[in-house]
This record gives C-alpha cells, structure tokens and sequence, in this order.
C-alpha cells in the first residue's frame, strides 16, 4: 500500500462526500437541454393537430344527432335555429324525442359556432356542418367539414 507523499495533494475521495460537482451538475445540464432541443420541435405542432381531431369528432356526433333528429320527425332542424333544435324542441317538431346532444350545442376547439346550413349547398343529400377552423373565417384549407370542398 503506498502512503501519500508528503506535500502532494490526495485526490481519493472522502467517505463521507455527498452532493455533486460543478462538472456533473453543467454535464446534467447539457444532456437535457440536448433532449429538449430534439423533444421540443416535435411536440410543438400536435396541439393544433390535437384540436383538428376534435372538431372532427365533434361534426360526427353533431352528424349523429342530426340523423337521429331526422328520424324522429321526419326532416331536418330548418331555419334561423339549427343546431339549437337539437336542445330544445322545435314547434313544428311532435315527435321530437330529445335533447339529442345532452351538453347543449358545443363550440369548436377555437371557440367558434359551428355552421349548419340545411339544405346543404354541398351535401345534396342532406345538410352542411362547418368549423371555420383555426382562422376563424369561412373558406380557405384550414376548415373542417363534413363534405368534401
């Protein structure tokens, strides 16, 4: 076993050492500042993707609640109300076996009305729904709908 030599340092770590060094702590550091700059960039583009998913699920149970409303009465909400019949009954509707959306008429993920038009200008077959989508204003690439523009 050799003793240390008189007047040279030792550098054998003591026992009792708890904590981490400068050099660990910044070598820490950069590791997860590498991890976020690779993370980071691929995250960023799902919220909105996120919210393009949502407003399609939401125009299939509107899509749902407009059919179901149909087979009841016999024909589709008309004029100024729209969707607000699937709430509350329409005068005109006797069979009308609803609330056919038990929250109320929801608004897209970007807080706007939904569009109805009824009879559809797209869908021959029936009616119109539309989310203006992130812009907030009809036409362009970023609406959603139920019909292929």
């Amino acid at each position: 076993m050799n003793a240390p030599t008189p007047g040279k340092p030792s550098f054998r770590p003591s026992e009792g050492r708890k904590g981490f060094t400068l050099i660990e702590m910044l070598l820490v550091l950069v590791i997860l500042a590498s991890l976020a700059a690779v993370v980071v960039p691929r995250l960023a583009g799902r919220g909105e993707q996120a919210k393009v998913t949502a407003a399609l699920s939401q125009i299939n149970v509107l899509e749902t609640a407009l059919d179901a409303f149909e087979v009841d009465n016999g024909y589709f909400p008309q004029g100024g109300n729209g969707l607000d019949d699937l709430v509350e009954a329409p005068r005109s509707a006797s069979d009308w076996r609803g609330p056919y959306l038990k929250r109320g008429v929801p608004a897209d993920p970007w807080g706007n009305d939904y569009q109805y038009d009824y009879p559809g200008k797209h869908n021959s077959y029936g009616y119109d729904l539309l989310s203006m989508g992130p812009d907030g204003r009809e036409g362009g690439d970023d609406d959603i709908t139920n019909y292929d523009e």
